[in-house]
């Protein structure tokens, strides 16, 4: 009887040992996450990046697309416009001869974006056709393409098309009231035509400069119409005065502020300063991360955020990154690019990258692009003074210390135990 259970006593044992080893090691895998390098700035290529994206092509082959735009509106739409965009960044870090794959991928994405499923959610009858929302980001990817090219090669029709789609963005600008052009039938977004004005700067760079008065005019729309509780571009307005309808949210800050730099440096950085100040937080000492409501303000989660615990999104956090890494804001960047890696469970292969385990694509699709944030238009300003140090990793990195060891604790004590035991014996 006695050698069966001191078997199963030993089984036991070694089983035990397995699980503090495992646990163990994702303890020290997630510390390692939290303190090794996870951005490269506006010239290095981020780690894992070209991986993700290798992911990601696959996902999109398999109906990725078509999987997020049940999940939300422009699922379908952002899936394929992220993915080009990335390829875009990844382009602009290459030399000029070996940016063919980045241009082939970008361009295919592009294509998907000007396919009836790309253009499925948009209305043909708004102005400009299809919406600010389709136009604007469209005419950015297209950019983006024909940045990768030198003049030279640039493909006669890509050009055409821009330069066809950037005159009916700044028509419909120019004809507005507002600076906020609607993207759906009767509702509009600040960050979208925020997008779409940044296309414009990124045309006269590329091609002989038109729409310096319709930019003007749109800053000084906005200026006269910013969130009055938080001095920011508000979220959603009154698609016919431009009026604020609703407070400025992390979701849609952490776009406007990515692309506001390449429209206005002076005024981005003054909005970058505000919008920091306002929703970086770290709830329970853990961060940082973004609310998607200011301090002192409550609101539903929507499909946009995500859920919300202790008020925070964790899709504007991610979003965030890139945020600031165009404004050369490195230590909020690296700290939150470091936490995605430490909560976001990448599964890394030598072929392959997911995060979440590949459950959400598109969460995999805003954090490659996210990571490979640079101006194109203008030079990444300089620094913001810091808001963050080293030691924010401190409250993470004590909790997986104590996981860590926690397994270990019960042999620990008996060993004690077995110690103190025997130095009683030899005593008595």
């Amino acid at each position: 009887m006695s050698g069966p259970s001191s078997t199963a006593r030993q089984v036991l044992r070694w089983l035990r040992r397995v699980v503090a080893v495992v646990v163990t090691v994702c303890a020290l895998v997630g510390a390692v996450r939290l303190i090794a390098p996870a951005t490269a700035g506006a010239t290095g290529e981020p780690a894992g990046v070209q991986r993700q994206l290798a992911f990601l092509r696959a996902a999109l082959d398999d109906g990725a697309g078509d999987e997020a735009q049940r999940l939300f509106p422009e699922g379908y739409f952002f899936m394929h416009a992220l993915y080009g965009l990335s390829w875009v960044e990844i382009g602009m870090r290459e030399p000029a001869g070996e940016r063919s794959a980045a241009l082939r991928e970008a361009r295919w994405a592009l294509g998907q974006l000007d396919s009836p499923p790309g253009r499925a959610p948009f209305s043909a009858g708004l102005v400009p056709s299809y919406g600010v929302f389709y136009r604007g980001w469209s005419n950015w990817l297209r950019g983006g393409v024909l940045t990768l090219q030198s003049p030279a090669q640039r493909d006669p029709d890509e050009l055409h098309r821009f330069a066809d789609d950037s005159a009916a963005l700044g028509a419909a600008f120019d004809a507005s009231k507002s600076p906020y052009l609607a993207a759906y039938p009767g509702q509009a977004w600040p960050v979208d035509s925020t997008v779409a004005t940044a296309s414009l700067r990124l045309h006269d760079t590329l091609l002989p400069a038109r729409f310096a008065g319709t930019v003007e005019r749109w800053l000084d729309g906005v200026r006269q119409r910013l969130d009055p509780r938080t001095g920011l571009l508000p979220h959603r307005v009154d698609p016919g005065t431009g009026d604020p309808v609703e407070v400025a949210r992390g979701t849609s800050q952490s776009i406007i502020q990515r692309f506001l730099v390449d429209i206005d440096p002076v005024f981005a950085g003054e909005q970058y300063l505000r919008f920091r100040d306002r929703y970086i937080v770290s709830p329970l000492g853990l961060g940082p991360t973004v609310r998607e409501y200011p301090g002192g303000v409550d609101g539903p989660a929507d499909v946009d955020s995500g859920p919300l615990p202790l008020g925070v999104s964790l899709s504007a956090t991610v979003v965030t990154i890139g945020a600031a890494q165009v404004h050369g804001d490195t230590r909020l960047a690296t700290a939150m690019a470091n936490y995605s890696e430490l909560a976001g469970l990448p599964v890394d292969t030598p072929w392959t990258k997911r995060y979440a385990f590949g459950l959400l694509p598109i969460g995999d699709a805003f954090l490659a692009w996210s990571k490979t944030a640079r101006p194109w238009v203008e030079q990444t300003p300089s620094p913001p003074p810091a808001s963050i140090s080293w030691w924010w990793r401190m409250p993470l990195l004590s909790v997986l210390v104590v996981f860590g060891a926690a397994p270990w604790l019960p042999t620990l004590v008996r060993r004690h135990q077995r110690r103190r035991s025997r130095t009683a014996d030899q005593s008595a």
